[in-house]
């Protein structure tokens, strides 16, 4: 999981709702994806949407990467 919106590198913790990737899991947070993205990925065209969240006691175990 990608810990920062690629267009504006808001905050994305792994942990809490607010990410939306695409099927290559490229990141974006709300505010882009929703606003002048209009829910298209940029880099691939495809369909943005809500990344899932990690539950907080795996974390430790499988930090997010990137």
């Amino acid at each position: 999981m990608k810990s920062a919106c690629e267009r504006c590198a808001a905050a994305l913790p792994a942990d809490q709702p607010g990410a939306r990737i695409c099927s290559f899991e490229c990141t974006f947070c709300e505010p882009c994806a929703g606003g002048e993205l209009a829910g298209a990925c940029p880099n691939c065209g495809g369909v943005l949407l809500p990344r899932p969240t990690r539950a907080a006691a795996l974390l430790d175990r499988f930090p997010p990467q990137g």
